[in-house]
């Protein structure tokens, strides 16, 4: 079961300066791409900061494992070996930052050739955009999705019972014991936010879906999905998944929803942490305090 939340040790990203990535830099295998300068201002000795007192973000990504060059001076930091489940304990800035490193780093370890003409490409505008170098290749005319970092829409759906004092919630085998989420799906071509809400219910819970509502979204870096969150009200109450992409799926009643919002690991399950999408969606369904 999960810790509660209020006990779950916070997590800071390690700032490294010009010269601790020097080495790395040097590798000739390195990419660099820019994130963007943080408005918040500090002082121009902060490690990252220019003359202006303002701090310019970089993404590294490098094919050697860099953590044997990178000088770390913190006794209490430590690498990561993957960014799930600790991203969720940075801070809503931090995480975003991660996100937006992970997704473009992730789409250029996948485009390095032309999905147009399979001709090698470069990297170009700071890193968000990847230009062919082969002449006369037809990506090189007018705007190509091709061309620039890919976003994955995902639509993730609270779906409530028609008597709408409970809530549909499944379980992949991959979750945690004990732990309970939102159906979620990708958005197919063609596709509206409505009709994939409508068809990634029904394929994963036999559960039919009628009015939709969006409600809010989050940038997922898994590798790059932009989580659509909608609430979806149900037509038919009889669960049937599919046990392919999920093995368990329950309508919880609002109290059982409450509790594991706010006992944690003494409630009958758990949600994921509040930190997901998942979460805002229950919490803002049952109107209890955002700050939980």
């Amino acid at each position: 079961m999960a810790e509660p939340e209020d006990i779950r040790p916070k997590l800071k990203l390690y700032r490294f300066g010009r010269d601790s990535v020097k080495e790395v830099l040097h590798q000739s295998d390195t990419m660099v791409i820019f994130l963007g300068v943080e408005k918040q201002e500090c002082s121009p000795s902060s490690p990252g900061s220019n003359e202006d007192g303002l701090i310019a973000w970089f993404a590294l990504n490098t094919k050697k494992n860099p953590t044997e060059s990178l000088k770390v001076t913190g006794s209490d930091s430590f690498f990561l070996s993957g960014p799930m489940p600790r991203l969720l304990m940075l801070n809503e800035d931090e995480a975003g930052i991660v996100a937006q490193a992970r997704s473009v780093l992730a789409w250029h370890s996948r485009y390095s050739f032309c999905p147009t003409c399979g001709g090698k490409t470069k990297v170009d505008e700071g890193g968000y955009k990847r230009t062919c170098l082969t002449e006369g290749c037809r990506s090189l005319h007018g705007i190509h999705n091709t061309c620039y970092p890919r976003v994955d829409p995902v639509v993730i759906m609270l779906v409530l019972h028609p008597d709408g004092n409970q809530c549909l919630l499944g379980r992949k085998k991959a979750f945690p014991p004990g732990m309970f989420s939102c159906l979620a799906g990708f958005i197919e071509p063609g596709e509206t936010i409505e009709n994939a809400v409508r068809r990634e219910v029904l394929e994963e819970s036999g559960v039919t879906v009628g009015p939709v509502q969006y409600v809010s979204c989050q940038p997922w870096p898994m590798p790059s999905s932009l989580m659509i969150g909608c609430f979806a009200v149900a037509m038919s109450t009889d669960i049937k998944v599919d046990e392919i992409e999920i093995e368990d799926a329950r309508w919880f009643t609002r109290q059982e929803v409450t509790d594991a919002l706010v006992k944690g690991n003494q409630a009958v399950f758990f949600m994921p942490p509040r930190q997901a999408i998942a979460h805002y969606l229950v919490k803002h369904w049952i109107g209890i305090n955002a700050n939980l």
